[in-house]
């Protein structure tokens, strides 16, 4: 356990909720490809800025991402190249599970088409 009583295991679950909305992964994505700031995420995205804001907000109490100010504008990042890597491992993952899901409907395909299916 962890001096505050929370264990690793709550710390991992923390994270992992902190990126349990489409649009913060799509923020995250993003931001794969460097700083960005809140108005060219609202763009690329599509979305309102407040809305924005709000998922932004629990990115980065989260840790996952980090904040630069210039002027008027407010410029988010990845903290660190981790969050690269578990994109790429939560893409392979549902790339396996649509690749199973393809293969099982082809299976059930061939089996209604069979003469003997029920």
């Amino acid at each position: 356990m962890l001096s505050s009583g929370l264990s690793v295991a709550q710390l991992k679950s923390d994270l992992f909720k902190s990126l349990g909305h489409p649009l913060r992964v799509q923020v995250l994505e993003q931001l794969v490809s460097g700083e960005r700031s809140v108005g060219s995420l609202a763009e690329a995205l599509g979305c309102e800025l407040s809305n924005l804001s709000q998922q932004l907000g629990v990115l980065r109490r989260a840790g996952v991402v980090v904040t630069r100010r210039e002027g008027n504008s407010i410029f988010y990042a990845l903290r660190d190249a981790s969050a690269i890597e578990l994109l790429a491992a939560a893409k392979r993952m549902v790339l396996a599970n649509l690749t199973d899901s393809h293969a099982l409907l082809r299976h059930l395909e061939t089996e209604q088409s069979s003469p003997t299916a029920g």
